[in-house]
């Protein structure tokens, strides 16, 4: 593996893990982007602008790193068609409306509570993930 980093990955799930339970104790809500996402839709919601300035802040901060230290930021991470792009997005979205929540909620904010249908959920999300690199690596070979 080429420029494998684990401290980096350590630093970004201490990260996320800390602003999910900050999200939590200070909101009294799961920081899930998925129902973020839909309380952010509905402009009449309580939260609305709580989660719009949480959904900002997403690619602001990405943002943020890649201003301050540039060579975190991987390039061409994606060689797919903009089609697939569109396509993979759509799927999340389905995915996570059947799901009840997306990697975020149930993965960063379900498995420490221990619920039954995070842990469910994460386990589907993480064997079709490798179910879907092996048939694209070995089976399709993208």
């Amino acid at each position: 593996m080429q420029n494998f980093m684990p401290w980096h990955g350590l630093t970004g799930g201490i990260l996320i893990g800390l602003a999910a339970g900050f999200y939590l104790l200070s909101v009294g809500r799961m920081a899930g982007i998925s129902g973020i996402l839909e309380s952010a839709l509905k402009p009449a919601s309580a939260s609305f602008i709580l989660n719009l300035s949480f959904l900002v802040g997403l690619p602001l901060g990405a943002l943020l790193i890649w201003l301050i230290s540039p060579q975190l930021v991987p390039r061409n991470a994606f060689s797919g068609s903009t089609a697939t792009l569109i396509a993979a997005g759509l799927l999340v979205g389905f995915g996570s409306r059947i799901a009840n929540g997306c990697t975020s909620g149930h993965g960063v904010c379900g498995l420490p509570r221990f619920s039954v249908r995070s842990i469910a959920a994460t386990l589907t999300f993480m064997a079709t993930a490798a179910a879907t690199v092996f048939i694209m690596r070995h089976l399709v070979g993208a």
